[in-house]
Formats: C-alpha cells, sequence, structure tokens
C-alpha cells in the first residue's frame, strides 16, 4: 500500500515501484504512474493504486466427469494489469487519503473474476471426459483449456487483465475412489511384477535346461572321446605287438639261420678233419700192414705202455716172461 504522511494539513504520498499511482483533482487527471512522491490536499483529491506486479491466485474447486465422479482441481493463475487506467475504470482501487488503505477489496473482485472464469472453462472438459481419462490426461488438457479461454475472454481484456501463466497441480478423485483406483492400479503391478518374476524362473530353468544339455552333450563328447582313446590305444598295443612279434620272428628266423650256418660250417670242418683223420689213419693202417707182426706186437706194447697209468713199482717173474718171450720168439 502507498505510505501517506499528514504535515501541516497536507499530505504525502509515496508510492511503490509494483504500483500504478493516480492522481485525480477537480475530475482531471494530475499525475500517473509507478513510483511517486508527491503533495496533495486529502479535501480535493482522488487517488488509485493498482498493482503492476505479477499475481498469484491459487484455485481449489470440484468437478464432475463424465461418469458422475467427484474430481478436486487444483490449480494456480498468474496474473497482472497492464492496463491500470483501464482497470481503474473498471474496478474500485481508490485509496483512504488518511491510511492510503484501499477502501474496498478490489482484489477479491478480480480473483472473483477469474474464478468463475476459470471454473467455467474447467468444468465444461472435465464434465465431457471419464475418471481414468481425466486423471491421465487432465492435467494438462485443462492447463490449455483454462490458458485458451481466458486468452479469448473479452471482460479480461476490457478490465486490464492479463492471465500471465495457467499451472495445474492436481486432478484428485474422492478417497474412497482413490484407493480402488490404486488398488487395481497396486493389482497391475504386481501382476507385472508376477509376470516378471515367472518368466525370469523360466529364464532360469530354461538356461539351466541349456547348461544340463550342454553338459550332457560334453559328456557324451568326452566319453566318445574316451572310446576313440581306448580303440587308439588297442590298435596301438595290437600293432605294437604284432610288430615286436615281427622283429622276434625275424630275429629269430636269422638266429636260426645263423645257427644253421655255423651247423653247416661246423658239420663241413668236422667232416674235412674226419676226412682226414680217416686219411690219415687209413694211411697209418697202410704203413703197419707191409710190416711183421713182431714189429706191430713191438709197436703195440709200446702204445700200450704209452697208455697205462703210472706204475710205481713193477714185480716180473720168470712165470710172466716166459710166455710173452716166447710170443715175442726170443725163445725160438
Amino acid at each position: 500500500m502507498a505510505d501517506i504522511k499528514t504535515r501541516f494539513g497536507w499530505r504525502h504520498l509515496r508510492g511503490t515501484p509494483a504500483a500504478c499511482v493516480r492522481h485525480v483533482a477537480q475530475g482531471k487527471l494530475v499525475r500517473q504512474g509507478t513510483g511517486l512522491s508527491f503533495w496533495f490536499r486529502p479535501l480535493s483529491a482522488v487517488l488509485s493504486e493498482i498493482p503492476v506486479d505479477d499475481r498469484e491466485l491459487p484455485l481449489l474447486f470440484h468437478a464432475r466427469t463424465a461418469d458422475f465422479q467427484d474430481l478436486s482441481v487444483q490449480l494456480t493463475l498468474t496474473y497482472r494489469f497492464t492496463d491500470p487506467e483501464l482497470a481503474a475504470t473498471r474496478v474500485d482501487f481508490s485509496l483512504d487519503p488518511d491510511s492510503g488503505m484501499w477502501r474496498g477489496d478490489p482484489l477479491s473482485q478480480v480473483g472473483g473474476l477469474l474464478t468463475e472464469s476459470v471454473q467455467q472453462h474447467a468444468l465444461g472438459l472435465i464434465a465431457r471426459m471419464p475418471l481414468t481419462e481425466a486423471l491421465i490426461d487432465g492435467v494438462s488438457a485443462v492447463r490449455d483449456r483454462v490458458r485458451a479461454g481466458l486468452a479469448e475472454d473479452g471482460r479480461l481484456a476490457e478490465t486490464g487483465l492479463a492471465v500471465v501463466d495457467v499451472r495445474v497441480v492436481a486432478l484428485r478423485p474422492e478417497a474412497e475412489i482413490e484407493k480402488a483406483l490404486q488398488a487395481t492400479a497396486r493389482e497391475k503391478v504386481q501382476q507385472e511384477a508376477d509376470r516378471a518374476t515367472y518368466e525370469r524362473r523360466a529364464l532360469a530353468v530354461e538356461r539351466e535346461r541349456a547348461i544340463s544339455e550342454n553338459e550332457l552333450q560334453n559328456q557324451i563328447e568326452l566319453a566318445r572321446r574316451e572310446e576313440q582313446l581306448v580303440v587308439q590305444r588297442g590298435a596301438n598295443a595290437r600293432r605294437e605287438a604284432e610288430e615286436a612279434a615281427a622283429a622276434n620272428r625275424i630275429e629269430t628266423q636269422a638266429r636260426a639261420e645263423r645257427e644253421e650256418r655255423l651247423n653247416q660250417v661246423r658239420a663241413r670242418d668236422v667232416l674235412a678233419m674226419g676226412e682226414a683223420q680217416a686219411a690219415a689213419e687209413a694211411a697209418r693202417l697202410g704203413a703197419y700192414r707191409d710190416l711183421p707182426t713182431e714189429v706191430l706186437t713191438t709197436l703195440a706194447v709200446k702204445e700200450l705202455a704209452a697208455n697205462l697209468p703210472k706204475i710205481d713199482s713193477l714185480v716180473v717173474t720168470p712165470e710172466l716172461l716166459s710166455p710173452l718171450l716166447a710170443r715175442l720168439g726170443i725163445g725160438q
């Protein structure tokens, strides 16, 4: 509000930058503007103060949807007076020259005008929307509808008003309806959670089955390779045995052939030696064949004496020598 001081029967008004002050005297405009400071006579001056700053108007009202459900609408309206001179002619913004206060309540009058306009546009829109649609798309729809309706409202333009912004804070149904909707939504969320849990479990089971099949396939492949390894080891052992047997057979055959050749050589040597001994014996016998009997007997005794064992003592009696000497012909 304006600050008014009294000095010697005069009044001094000091305005603010956010308010436009009009000074009318004798039906004529003396001065008008924001942030003014001047002296005036209280008996002849008519003062008005129109705010030119942005004003916030919170609104809360009830609406009924197309399916006859009660809906609480909470929004905030930002407005200002763009034409203070026009606003002063349509709304009473006159000041008390003694206190500097408004004589009436102009902002309540402006607020009532804006409230009626906002409710008219919002109620008309919500009445054609079901509850679920109003809760989902109602905030933006109501904001756009109210903003467009106020921009086209001629009364606001004639009053010097301009709507700066419309903000819809909330659209709320009744408590019981809200609980029912929350229960439905909660049930849907729970169903989605259960479905996600089942899908996760199914996916886990599928993955476990795939892992089990993979492990089984790995075991089958491992068993098949072990079988191939056993077969290959058996084949290698059989091949080694066959090769060892062949090597032994070749070695035995070579040893037998070598022994046979050695035996043949030995037989030939023995045969040659026997033949040589036989030839020598035959030659010796041939040499003995022409000798007299006495010589042969002497040679035989000589040979016998050479082959007799060692004799330490020998007793020779006449009885032993007589026949011998008789046979040797000594007696003759």
